[in-house]
């Protein structure tokens, strides 16, 4: 779907829209390389994921290195959408130089011709999404179905399944006149966002809507992850309110699975800065597992981060400042 009222060269409302199509295709052919290739022996997502589903410990890179840890029993999946992402590739470069197996979910570029060189087990992200930032669902898929495969995790495959189709549900409230995702950009205006999750995906998912933000509203904001912050960010609060509320929106992930302690933080963190925001924006994850909650608070976000932009006449897909920075690092 295109959204006719707002400016959209790139068509990211289109692109935001096709999540629950993308998993479900991704699943599809997740399923046929898996059944291809073979594979060695037993991203923020993944890792919280695994938190409380994994038989082993996740870790994410995101520099130029790969940690001392890693090596012959340690398994690596490298992931870029275009393929040319300098971090990756580098980093992918120094796991294989220490033995490390390597799995690659890309776009064509040189880290699919290092995959093909190397003989890497290669995922293809899906057609479709041009863009990166709406092609993360191609990038999930794959890695979690693998580990699931080799038996490194809980299947997730009956989980992926049914968050696509709740996300379907979901994606049409979000583009009917009055929806939750665009109330919520209304109610942020031209203030920043302040968005507190929780340990796990929601605190992911609170990342995302703050890259989102920035990305295709092309505005600061910002995010921090319970319980945490109630150790630190929260005694920040304590001056320059005459400030703050004039400026920052504060919105809470939430989810009926958090820890009770970590609820208990919430209700406590809102009454020390309800004070110091313009607004407390709760938002409440809908779905019945971790992987449906966390897709549905990214999709709000993503949704948000959309409206937010249209609302101010902003065009989302293009990002000149990112494509100056990487056109100097050429």
């Amino acid at each position: 779907m295109t959204h006719p009222q707002y400016l959209d060269t790139l068509d990211m409302w289109e692109a935001t829209a096709g999540l629950p199509e993308q998993l479900t295709g991704a699943l599809d052919a997740a399923s046929r390389t898996l059944a291809d290739v073979r594979l060695p022996a037993p991203g923020d997502v993944v890792a919280a994921y695994g938190d409380d589903h994994s038989s082993v410990p996740i870790w994410v890179g995101k520099g130029y290195d790969a940690p001392a840890f890693v090596g012959p029993r340690t398994l690596v999946f490298a992931i870029s959408h275009s393929g040319d992402g300098r971090e990756t590739l580098a980093a992918t470069k120094a796991a294989h130089e220490r033995g490390a197996p390597v799995i690659t979910v890309s776009g064509d570029g040189a880290l699919a011709d290092l995959a093909r060189s190397a003989g890497f087990p290669r995922f293809d992200f899906p057609a479709g999404p041009t863009n990166a930032r709406t092609a993360w669902g191609g990038a999930i898929v794959p890695v979690l179905v693998t580990l699931s495969h080799l038996g490194l995790t809980d299947d997730a495959v009956p989980s992926l399944t049914a968050a696509a189709a709740a996300l379907g549900r979901r994606r049409d409230t979000f583009v009917v006149e009055g929806n939750p995702a665009d109330e919520v950009a209304g109610r942020i205006g031209r203030t920043i966002p302040l968005i507190y999750g929780s340990t796990g995906l929601a605190g992911v998912a609170a990342q995302r809507w703050k890259t989102q933000v920035n990305q295709n509203a092309k505005t600061p904001a910002f995010f921090a992850v319970q319980p945490d912050l109630s150790h630190n960010e929260v005694a920040g609060w304590g001056q320059h309110g005459d400030v703050t509320r004039q400026i920052l929106t504060l919105i809470t992930l939430r989810h009926r699975a958090e820890h009770p302690e970590v609820a208990r933080r919430f209700e406590l963190v809102v009454a020390a800065t309800d004070e110091v925001m313009a607004e407390v924006i709760p938002v409440w994850a809908e779905g019945d597992d971790d992987l449906a909650r966390f897709f549905d608070l990214a999709l709000f976000g993503d949704f948000v981060s959309l409206y937010l932009a249209g609302r101010e006449g902003i065009d989302p897909g293009p990002v000149a400042t990112d494509a100056d920075v990487q056109a100097g690092l050429r």
